[in-house]
């Protein structure tokens, strides 16, 4: 622990304005800043090398300072914040207190408190001395914020810890039940497009894509909880809670379908190929919270809604925004509904009807448009092979097949093989050709292209 606490002595906690006391799990005070020993109205050397008991308990009126720090080394798991009354001889301060444990390595060696004295911020009435006062506090809360990040060894990512540390428990592992709105966005065919491409090509493809979504979502109060390749995971509705978490989901996906014009354009004049995105929308009761070990947390999004707002985007196919019923019942705006369709989630027990949104009205007034472009029957049938992918396997059973009709984004495939419905495709057809089977038709299956080669489109 010697060369641990050296390392913090010498780093921050010597410069330090706020005070900062280190208990061992023995109850023993390890160290006392100055600023520490001067809000508590002691002597460092006094303090140090003694039982914390020994040195505070002689005065009933600090029950709360002393019951505070008994409960940081009791439960040296979590983290503890308060804001309690001190007795420093007569006078009686206000402190804001935080703790949290020290580890060296897997062990637990302690128990690290940082004390500031915030009496003066209730009996400031200068408003520019109020204002000075919590920018020296807010300098001194990033310092303690460091101390803690370098000591712990934890992360948070930046866009959601400022939020986090608002809060008395924010920097606390566990979770909450909170009712709020999922959102899965996903490129449809990327990984077939990043067969085709150079890695820093992709990445700057995929960097510029997703800077777009990102500013779109956490302007519609959105919190991305992470990137999953091409892939965005975010909940509206948390770390802060809001009544409209469902319109403005919808609305950030409208908005994001809205954006892919414009990035594809980018695409083009940089070379690179166009881009269609697919997104799933649900709503319902999720545990979030900050989700990880000691070593490493992260904040996140658990429970069967974030699931099965999976499947609904599996279920999406370029261009679209397909929304649960438990999305739609939130919602009070109008939307513009282009269909509904049916699915069979995996794990649920009934059907669920989808509805594909394509406009949030009132004071959102969004609307984007989902291009087809008719099928066109060819002078010959255009024989090809193709495998199905479930659960993201290729299916080692070869079908085989013929292309009655084509346009730019989808066929009419006529096969002796019973498919089912949103089945996706890897089709042998001038390259490898995928596409999701959209609907059974009087002709044949309905596919809608999710990833076109550049062999294949001398034949659209």
């Amino acid at each position: 622990m010697a060369d641990h606490m050296e390392f913090i002595r010498e780093s921050i906690i010597r410069d330090m304005s706020e005070g900062v006391m280190i208990i061992g799990m023995d109850g023993m005070i390890a160290y006392v800043n100055g600023a520490a020993a001067a809000i508590l109205d002691r002597k460092a050397e006094e303090l140090t090398g003694r039982k914390f008991i020994s040195c505070f308990f002689d005065s009933e009126e600090n029950d709360e300072f002393n019951q505070t720090i008994l409960d940081a080394v009791y439960d040296a798991s979590v983290s503890h914040r308060r804001i309690v009354a001190y007795a420093a001889g007569q006078e009686i301060r206000h402190l804001h207190v935080t703790t949290s444990y020290l580890h060296k390595e897997e062990e637990k060696v302690g128990v690290i408190v940082v004390l500031s004295d915030i009496s003066e911020l209730t009996e400031l009435r200068d408003a520019v001395k109020a204002m000075e006062q919590i920018k020296r506090l807010n300098q001194q809360l990033e310092l303690r914020n460091k101390l803690l990040s370098e000591t712990f060894g934890r992360f948070l990512s930046d866009e959601i810890v400022r939020q986090l540390l608002e809060t008395p428990d924010g920097l606390a592992l566990g979770g909450k039940k909170r009712f709020l709105t999922v959102m899965m966005s996903d490129l449809r065919g990327f990984t077939a497009i990043s067969e085709r491409m150079e890695p820093v090509s992709l990445i700057s493809m995929l960097n510029h894509y997703l800077g777009e979504m990102t500013e779109i979502i956490q302007r519609r109060n959105g919190t991305i909880i992470e990137f999953i390749g091409d892939g965005i995971l975010a909940i509206f509705g948390a770390p802060l809670p809001s009544e409209q978490h469902a319109s403005d989901a919808v609305a950030a996906a409208v908005e994001m379908q809205m954006k892919m014009q414009e990035i594809n354009e980018w695409n083009e004049a940089h070379g690179y190929p166009q881009l269609e995105m697919g997104i799933g929308i649900n709503t319902g009761e999720v545990i979030v919270g900050n989700i990880g070990s000691e070593k490493r947390t992260k904040y996140g999004v658990v429970g069967s809604h974030v699931n099965l707002c999976g499947r609904i985007e599996s279920n999406t196919v370029g261009g679209q925004i397909l929304i649960s019923p438990q999305t739609r019942e939130r919602i009070s705006e109008p939307l513009q509904i282009m269909q509904e369709q049916m699915i069979f989630p995996k794990g649920a027990k009934e059907p669920m009807q989808l509805a594909h949104i394509t406009g949030i009205g009132g004071a959102y007034n969004l609307f984007c448009e989902m291009k087809e472009h008719p099928l066109r029957r060819l002078e010959e049938p255009l024989p090809v092979s193709y495998y199905v992918i479930r659960n993201k396997n290729v299916d080692q059973e070869k079908g085989e097949g013929i292309f009655l009709s084509l346009s730019e984004t989808g066929a009419m495939l006529q096969t002796e093989r019973m498919l089912q419905q949103y089945d996706d495709l890897q089709i042998d057809a001038g390259g490898k050709l995928f596409a999701k089977v959209v609907a059974l038709e009087e002709e044949g299956w309905r596919l809608r292209f999710t990833s076109v080669p550049a062999e294949f489109r001398k034949y659209i």
